[in-house]
């Protein structure tokens, strides 16, 4: 994480450092000068367009129009290239880039037909990429949001533009596999009604009679009635045995998917910038110096720390465990059922602890994280990994609790899951169950982030006017947090992958969200953010946080494997009703396909293709470790010469400045 350097000459000179110069008493102070240095005067990077900061809204309309003329110079430099002696690129670029030119102008003065083609396809490849470039959604405001905020605000922008796309790309396999299939088959037949002879019982959720107007609102909310039993969830669709494969398979195209692209984002756009903060140098060298006693306590608070997080951690997951036990419960007492709002607030209630865990305890990490002695990059660390241990976790305790209740506690020869296998007195349509929490889940965390825009970051600006003075300033101004809010899209899109199996059109919801948080977001960050006065590194964005939501998509890879081939279908709804299993429909239709096709699958099934693949996996995986080594050891020793550069500036600083005041003295 990059954060504006901290200039600390005191510090310096008090922890081993340069003594400070003697003359230095009159003049100019050190921080003066370090002050009025290029690299502190600008904190973050603007390009070509950009605003100034604080520029009103109808600027940006006008920078809009621009970026035509700017791709149109884009274009003309690719067509006339300048010297590369007027490039602003490193020597080695420049180098690359003349060598390039020379050899084009070789190429036209040749004549050769064929050198002339691949000189022809290599400018209109550039000229391509450089019209999609400029054809990318939201390109202008990802520039300015830059500009002003810094890059890793752009690129929680670019990640969600990002996933955005991909719930998209989802949305649209989902309704050529699964909706499609479904309407050119025929009309899908209604819910069983009680006349069945099923040992399952029956299943309608279709309220009869006539409903009044704020049930059909309670139920839009939580999925149940009108909505249960529609194209939203699982168990609308009919058993039909060309749905069932292209079901199951658009989960799996879906996940392949999102895995490669996903990779190619983390690889593509691993950016190491690498800034050493003096402060943190500081505080490396205050912990060489301690003493066996302080080096003891300084242990004792870290355990002490590490248990008090554990402690809320666990008091977070049992309330979770306990919201999902408790609303089946609830949900019975006849004071629920006769109130519509209360029984959606028991409807409501894991959602509820899940977001308020969420929104509660990260703040109480970045609290204790000063308290435990490290530096700062490792103090951000650890707030991450506990974010992200509680985000997960939380989610995959509610899908321990529902499993509990699906399978009786794992006890299949309990009365209530003998004769189906699963709970089907309380859960007739467990499949449907699980997709309606993924809904209200998705639901809640659009509504929360609603209330926390309206209710707190709103007021806070208008208490920032209202309030003149170092008051206003303290308890108005706000910073986007990036690490926050780029968790939050992680967690967000995990709960997607997980309920995407169970509710077919979540991506599609998900979708809808993004883009209304996309404009929510940009409004609120133009609106009632500052710039942070610690800048927040893109490359974390484009490495570090890719690598997180590639665990969030192998941690909802579990429940849905686990759905699939360990607990038995519901037997009254859904494509696979009648199977002893999801998966078993599979094997059944292969046996349909052409025998070369079925020698083909199952070639992929036997150990002549599972060893070789193990062993080129294993190679790979070891190339990729030494390398990764030796691009940290070249890593360690760029450190240690950019904070030998920043020894020396601050050491020719304290001669300017003593050089200065000698002459004052004179």
């Amino acid at each position: 994480v990059e954060e504006r350097p901290m200039w600390e000459p005191e510090a310096w000179g008090s922890s081993g450092g340069w003594p400070p110069p003697r003359g230095a008493r009159a003049g100019p102070s050190l921080s003066s000068v370090l002050n009025e240095l290029p690299s502190a005067a600008t904190l973050r990077y603007r390009g070509p367009g950009v605003l100034p900061w604080g520029a009103s809204e109808e600027e940006e309309e006008d920078g809009e129009r621009n970026i035509q003329a700017i791709a149109e110079a884009a274009q003309k430099e690719l067509e006339e290239p300048l010297p590369s002696r007027e490039l602003p690129w490193p020597l080695q670029a420049r180098r690359a880039h003349r060598q390039s030119h020379a050899k084009d102008q070789r190429t036209q003065k040749s004549g050769s037909r064929g050198e002339q083609w691949a000189l022809w396809l290599r400018r209109s490849k550039e000229k391509m990429k450089a019209g999609l470039h400029t054809l990318q959604p939201w390109a202008w405001t990802l520039k300015r949001i830059g500009g002003q905020f810094g890059a890793g605000t752009e690129s929680y922008f670019s990640l969600l533009r990002f996933l955005l796309l991909l719930n998209l790309l989802a949305s649209i396999l989902k309704a050529c596999m699964t909706l499609l299939p479904t309407w050119l088959e025929g009309t899908p037949p209604g819910p069983p009604g009680p006349n069945g002879s099923s040992p399952c019982g029956f299943y309608d959720p279709n309220l009869q009679g006539l409903v009044a107007f704020p049930t059909h609102l309670f139920n839009l909310l939580s999925g149940e009635g009108f909505l249960e039993w529609s194209p939203l969830f699982y168990g609308f669709y009919p058993p039909r045995p060309h749905l069932a494969v292209t079901y199951l398979c658009s989960v799996f195209v879906i996940g392949l998917l999102d895995l490669l692209l996903i990779l190619h984002r983390s690889t593509s756009g691993w950016r190491l910038w690498m800034y050493v903060e003096l402060e943190e140098a500081v505080v490396r060298r205050q912990a060489a110096v301690r003493t066996l006693g302080q080096q003891a306590w300084v242990w004792s608070v870290r355990i002490l720390l590490n248990l008090l997080v554990i402690a809320l951690l666990g008091t977070a997951f049992y309330g979770v465990y306990w919201a999902t036990g408790a609303t089946v419960d609830l949900q019975e007492m006849p004071l629920v059922q006769e109130m519509p709002l209360l029984k959606l607030g028991v409807d409501y209630l894991p959602s509820i602890f899940i977001s308020g865990v969420n929104f509660l305890l990260p703040p109480v990490f970045k609290l204790i994280a000063p308290l435990e002695g490290y530096t700062r990059s490792r103090q951000i660390v650890f707030i991450l990994l506990r974010t992200v241990f509680l985000r997960l976790a939380s989610l995959l305790v509610l899908l321990f609790s529902l499993w509990n209740q699906i399978t009786c506690g794992g006890k299949a020869e309990a009365e209530e899951c003998k004769t189906c296998g699963y709970n089907y007195k309380e859960l007739p349509c467990w499949e449907t169950r699980l997709g309606q929490e993924m809904y209200k889940l998705l639901l809640f965390d659009l509504l929360t982030g609603l209330a926390v825009m309206l209710l707190i970051q709103f007021p806070r600006k208008l208490l920032c006017g209202l309030c003149p003075g170092a008051l206003g300033r303290v308890v108005g101004t706000q910073e986007f947090q990036v690490p926050d809010e780029v968790l939050g899209l992680i967690y967000a899109q995990t709960v997607v992958w997980v309920g995407s199996f169970f509710c077919p059109l979540l991506p599609l919801l998900n979708t809808v969200k993004f883009l209304l948080l996309f404009y929510l977001k940009k409004f609120t960050l133009f609106s009632t953010c500052s710039p942070a006065s610690r800048t927040f590194r893109a490359s974390t964005v484009n490495f570090f946080f890719p690598l997180v939501l590639l665990l969030g998509l192998a941690i909802s890879a579990v429940p849905v494997l686990y759905s699939l081939f360990l607990i038995p279908p519901s037997k009254l709804c859904g494509p696979f009703r009648g199977q002893s299993s999801i998966w078993a429909h599979i094997p059944e239709s292969i046996y349909t396909l052409p025998q070369t096709v079925q020698d083909f699958l199952f070639f992929l099934g036997t150990q002549a293709f599972a060893v070789p693949l193990l062993l080129i996996s294993s190679i790979l995986m070891a190339y990729t470790l030494a390398l990764a080594n030796s691009y940290g050891r070249l890593i360690s020793e760029l450190k240690r010469q950019i904070e030998t550069e920043a020894r020396n500036k601050v050491f020719l600083a304290q001669r300017a400045v003593a050089l200065s005041s000698a002459r004052g003295a004179l």
